[in-house]
């Protein structure tokens, strides 16, 4: 799906209004950033997109926990922050290499999957230019209505399905006000859409809280550093996908003196799949078949493909794994323990390290460890928009679940009250737009898909404005000071 071409024009605002305000600033928020300013370069500066960005981190940073020494991304470099949208764009991963002084040495790396170190520093060069529009080191308190406008007229056919609600509505808001905190102390920003780009939050087993020695594997490079005081000599890293296996593979080449047991439920680590045909839902055209599926063949599509991204471990890196058990047993000396068809039961501090519970799936029989720590590679959950909306929640619509109602263009469905528009960027949206909703796959199309609907909307708000009787033909349209049709982002 792409946007109508659509027109803009500024229109009256109240000083100092964007167009829209980020919530949050990972790589998602920074491909729409840099879809706006593609929209940007093209038009006067009053016909400009006006967004502000806010990012609760004192700067750029992604998943800066894992940025493991050798760790390859899964993707494609091409699946960048543009290139599936606009090839030629200055900010591609190609782009980079070059100002880098590094696009030959890459040629030659002849490979599809730079590091993560890599593409984190390719994402911070992009970044670079927008720190302008970044209000790092503050975070969203609350999401209110900037004071309603006046009562909209129940025969505005702006809206037709809401018509009911609007009958009954002392007032719209067609603005919200986003007010942050920071070391600078409280601020307000009045936008007429907000993008809520929060990224996720670690996901941890059942009465389990992290603390000196328990870490969730993002925190991994933050906390095992400093571990100096291990006098147990021995990890227990919890969980069976990717990021479990990369901290049980770091820990075991990091501390050279110390045993490493990887428990999960499973028998063993089970391969993603990344064949050629499973790897087409990540398409962009799988978003727009998955969005028109009936519910009960979306809840088929991410039962059938779980295996291309969750609880799944990259083929190499089991193959080292299991390379590395297999001499140990040879030497007599292990120090990789696979525990599998375990689980972890529970945590308790002793002396200079905690000790954990393991129980056996199929024998029924516990083992208590003694750890220097333990790290949950247990998976992300996202963040709950309706948190930060407040009031406005009620505005929301769901479906039969509890879960957003989203359209097309990832904006939340919504009572006519509510005529801001309300976007989600990430996982929120994944029951709507499928699995590629918390990944980098379709970040690009997914920005410009954003971009297109706010200047949609911006139109359909311009044309409400219009005079009764005063015409809004081709001519009036295509009046002094309209800015051209925008490209759709994807044919």
């Amino acid at each position: 799906m792409s946007a109508p071409h659509a027109q803009t024009t500024p229109g009256s605002r109240v000083p100092g209004t964007r167009d829209l305000v980020g919530i949050g600033f990972g790589p998602a928020n920074l491909a729409l950033a840099i879809a706006i300013e593609e929209h940007n370069a093209q038009r006067t500066s009053g016909e400009a997109v006006h967004a502000t960005f806010v990012e609760r981190q004192e700067g750029f940073g992604w998943h800066r926990g894992m940025l493991l020494e050798g760790a390859t991304m899964q993707v494609s470099f091409l699946k960048d922050l543009v290139t599936m949208r606009n090839p030629g764009s200055p900010y591609s991963f190609v782009h980079y290499l070059q100002d880098r002084g590094r696009l030959a040495d890459f040629v030659n790396h002849k490979t599809f999957f730079p590091t993560r170190i890599e593409f984190h520093d390719y994402f911070r060069w992009c970044a670079a230019a927008f720190r302008d529009q970044v209000r790092y080191g503050a975070e969203v308190a609350s999401v209110t209505a900037a004071g309603p406008t006046a009562g909209l007229d129940p025969a505005d056919p702006a809206n037709p399905a809401d018509l009911a609600d609007l009958a009954d509505s002392p007032g719209t808001v067609d603005e919200l006000a986003v007010t942050t905190r920071g070391a600078d102390g409280a601020a307000t920003l009045r936008a007429r859409n907000v993008v809520i780009g929060t990224g996720l939050e670690p996901r941890l087993p059942a009465g389990i809280e992290t603390g000196e020695r328990i870490w969730h594997n993002r925190d991994l490079l933050h906390c095992a550093p400093g571990l100096t005081v291990r006098p147990h000599r021995r990890f227990l890293v919890v969980g069976a996908g990717q990021s479990a296996a990369e901290t049980a593979d770091y820990l075991h080449r990091t501390f050279p003196d110390a045993e490493v047991c990887a428990v999960f439920r499973r028998y063993g680590y089970s391969p993603a799949d990344d064949s050629p045909f499973a790897n087409r839902i990540f398409d962009p055209a799988a978003v727009d078949a998955f969005y028109d599926a009936p519910q009960e063949v979306k809840h088929q599509l991410l039962g059938y493909h779980a295996n291309t991204n969750y609880s799944v471990v990259d083929g190499d890196l089991i193959e080292q794994l299991y390379r590395t058990a297999y001499q140990e047993k040879v030497s007599g000396t292990e120090r990789l323990r696979i525990m599998g068809a375990s689980e972890f039961t529970a945590v308790t501090p002793i002396g200079n390290g905690v000790r954990a519970t393991v129980r056996s799936l199929t024998g029924g029989e516990t083992l208590a460890l003694d750890c220097d720590a333990v790290v949950l590679a247990t998976g992300y959950r996202p963040t709950d928009p309706l948190e930060l909306l407040g009031e406005l929640a009620g505005e929301c619509r769901t479906d039969g679940q509890g879960r957003l109602r989203v359209g097309r263009d990832h904006r939340v469905e919504t009572t006519g009250r509510l005529r801001a528009g309300i976007y989600l960027q990430g996982a929120a949206t994944e029951h709507t737009h499928g699995i590629t909703s918390s990944l980098l796959s379709t970040l690009a199309v997914r920005s410009g898909e954003i971009r297109d609907a706010l200047l949609l909307r911006g139109t359909e708000r311009e044309l409400r404005r219009v005079p009764a009787g005063a015409g809004v033909g081709a001519g009036a349209a295509a009046g002094p000071g309209t800015a051209p049709a925008v490209p759709a982002s994807r044919g």
